[in-house]
């Protein structure tokens, strides 16, 4: 059986106490090495959002690196909302 190559888009919420000048570079080169296209749109002390798009089981383990992130910032929470439907 193949694997199923379908992409989603889904926007990324990040809350808690966050280190912008050092969290947002993380999370790129996190989403990089994950091979995921993503867009940061609104960053602040207090919360991140971002779009992201590729397999669900690598966005799935994107939220996880972030909600353990670098050490200089709390992540209480993460929301993902889906942006639209399936991509190819």
């Amino acid at each position: 059986m193949g694997q199923d190559k379908s992409h989603l888009l889904q926007r990324m919420t990040i809350v808690g106490d966050l280190e912008v000048a050092s969290f947002v570079p993380w999370i790129r080169r996190h989403a990089a090495k994950l091979g995921l296209s993503h867009t940061i749109s609104h960053t602040s002390s207090m919360r991140i959002e971002l779009e992201v798009a590729g397999p669900e089981e690598l966005i799935d383990m994107m939220e996880m690196g972030c909600s353990l992130g670098p050490i200089d910032v709390w992540v209480e929470r993460i929301d993902r909302t889906a942006i639209s439907g399936e991509r190819t």
